[in-house]
This record gives structure tokens, C-alpha cells and sequence, in this order.
């Protein structure tokens, strides 16, 4: 193993760079000399099918700084087509550490960082000084033939872009090729002998200074040389597409007629009857039929429209003054029974240090990603966590459900693992139109946009799960995703919830249902689960 410095031009742009928008593809990739070199496709109209003498050109990393993702979707294509795992250099450890099984401690918390985006040892993981290279056989620059195909290359703005002269046929300068063989058997052979470390580290870092701005999350991976999609938007709150209508927040009704600041020991709203936030909330059963036997039969009986003045519970507990370190918890009430959660918000008058504000304020745990075994990417919280104790929100596109099925048709059903439907109010009366339907529904698309919940992985027997939380009890249709921890969680325990949102059942009905479905001639070409869950359903769709 010898070693290679790594030159700032692999994980800095060059002063010429080419826009992701201007390129369709990476074809291949070689060494020369000591540089990592890719060959891309410019963009044509129309950019498919591949027009037979489409430009092409070959470009160091420093050129395709702007470009990394499609270099990453090359890179995983290449890895399962020319095996190129063996001549990679890891990005993990090459000490003695150990991991434990994926499901015990995926992420030591020695290992943890306690103030900065990465641990210490990961960020020497990823010095150029310690990414070594299996010795190739580059290629020498006289031997390397044409670098730009069928144009030539400008530069412009801070920008390269290939141009196709209106003479180019004519012209002896311009190396002409039918685009559609490319890459050749002889590129090919030369890329299954060449590593791509350099552009894997690029890609580290590009990711790395992506999530730098996203405070209190960490990347890790003890497993390989990946690293998460480049195609992915970190955001701190939804981003709503074409369709989507959001109440204004000086809209929302608040709690205004008897909630103040200094009630409850100074933690805001007191009394459930006369919070106005909590008009729609769930009724506390149990506690109306001790208060009120009759009412509490009529309740049952007609299930009361107005349940405004009937004993309700606020969603959080109080924090202990007496012991700061214990977070504010969800209320069994909800944790068990999964009612809407209604927060109070800026319109109240009971001041922003009202115990129902606990989402709103955004996540307070830090949270690390990290690669898994045999599930892709997963999360984990770097601390430990109490059952009740509110994680993060779901974020992403908020989309009609005509956008979904569209989105749908175009990549197959893992996109479902991305969709998540607003539909918790079906049935319920929607104002100027009658009841709200399914397909009235907005979906949230977290594929391509989102935040560190996006990572978080589907289990069978998951350890969170998912609330509506709202700000505004009139809107049925945008509210929020709340994750929260359904047991105590030890820190470095990966974080799962059930992307099917089912209920539980017992384990011997769980195994009877996994083993019909695996009989089921219908579910060949459905997503498997390999959540690994004694009560695993065998199937996610």
C-alpha cells in the first residue's frame, strides 16, 4: 500500500468548474498519473436517448466539483458492475475497534464527539495524509488519446461548458465518436483496474460541508468507503410545492382568553377548560366518567361534535426544576393512544415558556448517521433517551397526491419509503368542501429534502414512533411529524420506527403472518423488510 497525497483539488473546486445542470452522466473513469480522472456526457436537447455524437470530456475531480453527485451515482453503479470494492481505500478505521452485531451499539459512545460535526478520529480518517491507494498502473499522458469528443470546451463566468461549433465535422480539432459506444471495452478494462478513492473522498467532504450548517448531527461510518447522496437538501421546515395552501401563522387561534405566562408554577396554561388549543383534542375518558357519569354516557352515546369544557390533558409533562437534565416527556395519554398533539403557539398568551411547547422549539438531542450492515443508512442519538422524549420532525416537499402518484410512476415503489401521507383527519369535516378525503391529502416527500429523520430506518418492533403535532387545530391538512421515543434508548441504539404505522400484535400472530405472506405467490415483487424483528412482517410493500 503505498500512500497518496491528496491535493486540495479533490475536495476544492478548480477556478473553472462544470454545473451539475449542464451534464447528464459520468460514463467512466481512469488514473492519470496520480489523478483521478472521469469521463461525463454533456447535456443535449433532448438529454435522452443519447444523441450518437453528444459531447463528451474528460475532467479531474477539481473540474466536477459542482458535479460530485453524478460522480457518486457512477460510483454505485460501478462498484456492482466492475467490483471495484477491492481496490478502494476504506474511509474507516484501520485500527483493531470492533463493531458488535448491527443492532447492539451501532455507534460507540467513546467514539462520540461532544462539540464538533465529527469525532476526532473520523476527521483523521478523512486527512489526506491517511487515505493510501492500491498501486495501478496509470496511464501515461502521451497514451491518453482525445480528452474532449465531438466539441470543444469554454470557459466562462467561473464555468466550463462544451460547445459544438457549427463546422465541427469539418473540423481536424474536434475528435469525433459515436457517443452511444462510450465507454469503450478498452475504458472499461482500464476503470475495473482503477480505484476511486480520491472521488470517494471528495464526496466525503463535499457531504461533510453540506451537514456542517445542521447543528448537533454527525456522520459515521465504520462499515465502508460510502458516503450519503449529494442529491439531498438539509431544511429546517417544510417546503411546500405547487397546490399546497398553508393558514398564515397570524391566522392561528390561540389561547387568549384566560391562559397567562405565570400560571402552572410559571410553565404557561393550567387548566385543559380553559386552554382554547385544546378545543379538538382528545377527551380524557377515563377521568370524565369519574367527574361526570351521565355526561360521560351521553359522550359515548352521541361522541359529542363540541367537547370544548370536557376533562382533557395537556400533551407534556412539566419539567422537574428540581432535576434539569430530564427532559420534558410525552404524556402517556398520548404516548399509548397516538391523539393528535395541539401545541399552543405565537398567538397565545400563555408567553413561549408554556409546557405545551416542545416540538416548536425543534430537536435539542444530537444525532448521528451512520452506515448499517445491511439496511443502508440509520440513526442513532447520541445520548440516552427516555420513553416520551420528543427526537425531531419529519421534513421534506409537501406535495398534492397527484404529485405523489406522478412521483410514483417515475421511481418504482421504494419511493414510498420517502412519502409520508397527512391523513390522520380523514373523515373529518373540511370547511367550503364537506369531508376530508384520502386524496385530498398532502404527502410529504423527504427523498430529496429533509433532515436527519430521513435516514431513520423501518423496523417491525421500532423504539419511536410518529405523532401529529399542530400549531393550528382549524388546519387538518399541514401539520407537523413528530418523532418521539417510545421506550427508554440507550445512546448509540439505533432509532426505528414502522413505516407502515401498524399496531402491534403478539408474537405468535406475527410469525403466522410473515410465514403466510412468504407463501403468497402475490408478494414476489414486493420491497422484503430486513428490519430483523422477532415479529418482522417479511414484506414492507
Amino acid at each position: 500500500m503505498s500512500s497518496l497525497n491528496l491535493t486540495f483539488s479533490t475536495s476544492l473546486p478548480a477556478s473553472y468548474t462544470i454545473r451539475a445542470e449542464d451534464i447528464v452522466e459520468v460514463l467512466c473513469h481512469r488514473k492519470v498519473t496520480e489523478t483521478e480522472e472521469y469521463l461525463v456526457r454533456w447535456k443535449t436537447k433532448p438529454p435522452t436517448p443519447t444523441p450518437p455524437y453528444a459531447p463528451a470530456s474528460w475532467h479531474a475531480l477539481s473540474d466536477l466539483y459542482r458535479c460530485l453527485r453524478h460522480v457518486q451515482a457512477y460510483i454505485e453503479n460501478a462498484q456492482s458492475k466492475y467490483d471495484l470494492t477491492a481496490l478502494n481505500t476504506s474511509l474507516t478505521s484501520t485500527s483493531s475497534r470492533k463493531r458488535k452485531s448491527p443492532d447492539a451499539d451501532p455507534v460507540p459512545t467513546r467514539d462520540l464527539a461532544t462539540n464538533g460535526l465529527l469525532t476526532p478520529w473520523t476527521e483523521r480518517s478523512l486527512s489526506p495524509a491517511n487515505v493510501s491507494d492500491i498501486k495501478t498502473e496509470a496511464i501515461n499522458a502521451a497514451d491518453l488519446g482525445p480528452r474532449v469528443y465531438n466539441a470543444i470546451l469554454q470557459r466562462k463566468e467561473g464555468y466550463l461548458f462544451a460547445k459544438k461549433p457549427a463546422d465541427w465535422k469539418e473540423r481536424d480539432d474536434i475528435a469525433k465518436v459515436n457517443c452511444r459506444t462510450l465507454p469503450t471495452e478498452a475504458m472499461i478494462e482500464v476503470a475495473k483496474k482503477t480505484p476511486v478513492s480520491q472521488a470517494e473522498s471528495a464526496i466525503r467532504h463535499k457531504f461533510l460541508h453540506l451537514l456542517r450548517p445542521v447543528k448537533g448531527v454527525q456522520l459515521r461510518n465504520d462499515v465502508d468507503s460510502a458516503t450519503p447522496s449529494l442529491n439531498f437538501t438539509f431544511i429546517d421546515k417544510y417546503v411546500l410545492r405547487n397546490g399546497i395552501y398553508e393558514h398564515p401563522p397570524e391566522s392561528y387561534e390561540g389561547c387568549v382568553t384566560r391562559c397567562k405566562p405565570d400560571m402552572g408554577q410559571g410553565v404557561g396554561c393550567e387548566y385543559t377548560a380553559w386552554c382554547e388549543c385544546l378545543e379538538y383534542a382528545a377527551v380524557d375518558e377515563e377521568r370524565l366518567s369519574r367527574k361526570d357519569p351521565e355526561l360521560y354516557e351521553k359522550y359515548q352515546l352521541d361522541k359529542l361534535q363540541d367537547t370544548s369544557g370536557l376533562p382533557k390533558r395537556f400533551p407534556y409533562r412539566k419539567s422537574n426544576r428540581n432535576d434539569t437534565k430530564r427532559p420534558q416527556t410525552l404524556q402517556p395519554f398520548y404516548l399509548k393512544s397516538r391523539n393528535a398533539i395541539y401545541e399552543c403557539n405565537d398567538n397565545c398568551r400563555c408567553g413561549p415558556v408554556c409546557k405545551s411547547r416542545v416540538v416548536q422549539k425543534g430537536r435539542r438531542v444530537p444525532l448521528t448517521i451512520f452506515k448499517t450492515r445491511n439496511r443502508g443508512w440509520g440513526v442513532c442519538c447520541n445520548e440516552d433517551l427516555v420513553e416520551g422524549e420528543f427526537i425531531d420532525t419529519y421534513l421534506g416537499e409537501v406535495i398534492t397526491d397527484e404529485e405523489a402518484n406522478k412521483r410514483e410512476g417515475t421511481f418504482g415503489k421504494e419511493k414510498n419509503s420517502y412519502f409520508y401521507q397527512l391523513d390522520k383527519f380523514v373523515g373529518d369535516p373540511l370547511p367550503g368542501v364537506g369531508e376530508l378525503t384520502s386524496e385530498m391529502c398532502y404527502i410529504v416527500d423527504g427523498q430529496y429534502m429533509g433532515n436527519a429523520t430521513r435516514f431513520i430506518n423501518h423496523s417491525c418492533e421500532p423504539n419511536c414512533h410518529q405523532y401529529t403535532v399542530s400549531y393550528n387545530k382549524h388546519d387538518i391538512r399541514l401539520y407537523n411529524l413528530a418523532f418521539f421515543a417510545s421506550e427508554d434508548i440507550t445512546a448509540g441504539t439505533e432509532l426505528t420506527f414502522d413505516y407502515q404505522d401498524e399496531d402491534e400484535v403478539e408474537d405468535e400472530v406475527a410469525i403466522q403472518r410473515r410465514e403466510a405472506a412468504e407463501q403468497n405467490p402475490a408478494n414476489q415483487g414486493r420491497i422484503r423488510c430486513n428490519c430483523g424483528a422477532p415479529k418482522c412482517r417479511g414484506f414492507l410493500w
